[in-house]
């Protein structure tokens, strides 16, 4: 072999690494993490992975700053005051909205990797192609897909006339909820709304659902609920009340059923915009990002442990049945 083709050949074979495995530019890079879900969580390990997999590596060049994760959206706030102090590159914020903006306060020079229900409706980006701040990360088709899954319910509870809705009125506006409400109607269906703002009113939100006789419940996407799907799903299933949630990956947890993006795949994006972001690109450049896909999951031994028979139709459809 010519000594040029040899060059040639280990350019090509450097090139095909994954950047985990490619020379480092020497750098420590520090980020802070603020995300409910603890470590060694789905979510959080491929959020990792996928920055390993872009050359950064917690205990080699990524030093993670703070105790963010793991911890409930209302500690948000203070755990950012603690990471102002700090030499902080970058923010990951999950959960929505309300945690994001409640970050932005108190570091609102710091660019933020968020993931938002609607990166432009809640304010936080001035559109998807230029967000124009310091916020970009994954918007995520939020009220497309409340709409979509009310209509997944209607299908799993055939001849079901009263549905309900959970919903935090600091992100669903009043146009979004009349019209929930007005597509049901025209099916001949009622859907009365629960507003809930705590943790605290949760549980009795979906008593009062159930004690007033909804066939069935639409827990809209709030980060109010996400932070505490693990008893809502627990509730949901002791009172017998079929509840659709938005991440596919809680059917695995015990959710009924579930239509959304998955929520691993938002957090290998989010990842990937991290790494660009550290390495120079400026968040008000970087366009907001949208899932790619979307699964339908159904846990058949809720559904047993509640008296649902699912119809075959749902099931031949569904990406996954537990």
């Amino acid at each position: 072999m010519k000594r040029r083709e040899f060059i040639t050949l280990l350019a090509g074979a450097a090139a095909a690494r994954p950047l985990s495995s490619r020379a480092q530019d020497g750098r420590i890079y520090r980020i802070g993490v603020l995300n409910s879900n603890p470590r060694g969580s789905p979510v959080v390990t491929a959020l990792f992975d996928e920055l390993r997999r872009n050359g950064l590596v917690e205990g080699r060049n990524l030093v993670v700053e703070g105790s963010g994760i793991g911890i409930p959206y209302p500690q948000f706030q203070d755990a950012a005051r603690e990471l102002a102090k700090t030499k902080v590159e970058a923010l990951v914020v999950g959960g929505g909205g309300p945690p994001i903006r409640s970050v932005q306060a108190v570091l609102p020079a710091i660019p933020i990797i968020g993931v938002a229900d609607d990166m432009v409706a809640d304010g936080l980006a001035r559109s998807l192609v230029h967000p124009g701040g310091n916020i970009t990360g994954v918007s995520l088709f939020a009220p497309e897909l409340d709409g979509k899954r009310q209509e997944l319910l209607i299908e799993l509870l055939p001849g079901v006339r009263r549905m309900a809705a959970l919903a935090d009125p600091r992100v669903q506006s009043p146009q979004q909820l009349q019209a929930l409400q007005e597509a049901v109607r025209a099916r001949d269906v009622e859907l009365s709304i629960h507003p809930v703002t705590s943790a605290d009113g949760i549980i009795p939100a979906i008593d009062a659902v159930k004690a007033a006789g909804a066939g069935g419940l639409n827990l809209l996407a709030a980060s109010l609920f996400g932070g505490n799907f693990r008893p809502i799903i627990a509730h949901t299933t002791t009172v017998r009340l079929p509840t659709i949630y938005m991440w596919p990956d809680y059917a695995e947890l015990g959710a009924l059923i579930a239509y959304g993006p998955l929520q691993t795949e938002v957090y290998r994006q989010v990842a990937r915009i991290l790494a660009k972001v550290l390495r120079g690109a400026k968040p008000a450049d970087l366009p907001v990002e949208q899932p790619t896909t979307f699964e339908l999951a159904i846990n058949l031994e809720t559904a047993k442990a509640i008296g649902l028979t699912v119809p075959m139709n749902l099931l031949t459809r569904a990406d996954k049945v537990i």
